[in-house]
């Protein structure tokens, strides 16, 4: 089973942004997203940011926020299924210090 994520579609307007940058660790992929200011912790949560199952379930995840690169990591409790697709969902929820939300949610289609 090779160690690659497929990134099949992504929304919104900010969609040439989003890089394919893997990281594998203790068995289950991470995402990172970065930005370009710092956010508000309080926003960086399971309820502004999730991942689905192409059923419509939704995975448990870990989010943790790191203020010194500006990133959300987003980890799943459990290894996602290989062959599944998925899709990371942040919504404009999410916002800076300064208290100005994300200007689009982000929807990201992926198969492992």
């Amino acid at each position: 089973m090779p160690n690659y994520l497929n990134i099949v579609n992504v929304s919104g307007e900010d969609k040439r942004l989003v890089k394919q940058d893997l990281k594998f660790r203790t068995g289950k992929f991470i995402w990172r997203i970065v930005f370009n200011i710092p956010l508000n912790p309080a926003t960086v949560n399971n309820d502004n940011l999730m991942v689905y199952t192409s059923q419509g379930a939704k995975v448990d995840t870990k989010i943790s926020y790191n203020p010194d690169l500006h990133a959300i990591e987003i980890e799943p409790t459990e290894a996602y299924a290989s062959g599944e697709n998925y899709t990371l969902h942040v919504t404009k929820k999410v916002e800076s210090k300064g208290g100005q939300n994300l200007k689009n949610e982000i929807d990201l289609e992926f198969v492992v």
